[in-house]
């Protein structure tokens, strides 16, 4: 590295550390209070211990100590300001201050049947979709589905999911937990009975989303596997009331094709743009 090199760098981080000192905003330093996710229902003005794995989280990943504040949150669209009252290698105790209601929910609710995909893929398409608004996951099992799972080993792979779209949460702000719910076969999905506007992708339909309604606020997404819907499926699908529609041109991966999808859902009919 040049001296040059060495000078900017050196000025960079004395900014850096200069910005962190100052005082910010209410809404900078909500922004940087780290927020955790509570399985049960809080309530203001009460002292509560966090679970093992938010205690763990707080001590060794975010490395917080006593008298530091936490926004915790319970699926309930209220979060609420908690002091660090005890913290010790054992437990975490925090004391909750007032609550208020933040509802940042799309306006569009979207039930993404995503068949599984490989480990890290199914993971990223999780995380993101839940980050991106989608309010339900269903993992499916189609033909071309390339992963087989033992019941316990589902069973454990739905509760790691959950653990995903629960983290997700907690990183971009979301105060209600999506549901991941138990995989079904993708014809028992496709024939469930709702109202929602029914939607597949494929490279070469007809339809895209300026073809769709003027106005959605519930709709379900089918995405295939790397592989594919078989021809079969697609005519399931579309026999089940699913629409075609595409994307463009090109021939997406299957996390990449969710994650395109929803955006575009989210751009045109719900909180994006």
């Amino acid at each position: 590295m040049s001296h040059h090199s060495k000078r900017v760098a050196s000025a960079d981080l004395a900014f850096y550390a200069a910005a962190m000192k100052m005082p910010c905003s209410p809404m900078i330093e909500e922004m940087r209070t780290p927020r955790i996710y509570h399985p049960s229902p809080l309530a203001a003005a009460s002292e509560i211990a966090l679970t093992e794995q938010a205690a763990t989280h707080v001590r060794r990943v975010l490395r917080m100590k006593e008298g530091q504040r936490l926004l915790l949150f319970d699926g309930s669209n209220q979060i609420f300001n908690a002091d660090i009252v005890l913290l010790n290698k054992k437990m975490l105790r925090v004391r909750l201050a007032e609550c208020r209601n933040e509802d940042r929910e799309s306006p569009l609710t979207l039930h993404l049947g995503q068949v599984i995909s490989r480990s890290e893929k199914m993971a990223f398409s999780i995380q993101k979709s839940v980050e991106l608004g989608v309010t339900t996951i269903t993992p499916l099992f189609s033909e071309r589905c390339g992963v087989q799972l033992s019941d316990e080993r589902l069973l454990k792979k739905i509760q790691q999911w959950q653990q995903i779209a629960i983290a997700a949460c907690e990183q971009c702000g979301r105060n209600r937990i999506p549901e991941i719910r138990m995989a079904i076969p993708l014809p028992d999905w496709c024939a469930e009975q709702d109202n929602d506007l029914k939607l597949t992708l494929h490279p070469h339909a007809r339809n895209s989303l300026y073809t769709l309604p003027e106005s959605c606020h519930r709709a379900r997404l089918l995405i295939g596997p790397e592989g594919g819907l078989s021809d079969n499926e697609i005519a399931l699908a579309s026999g089940c009331g699913f629409t075609d529609i595409s994307l463009g041109p090109r021939t997406l991966r299957t996390e990449t094709t969710a994650l395109c999808a929803i955006t575009a859902l989210q751009l045109r009919f719900g909180d994006l743009g």
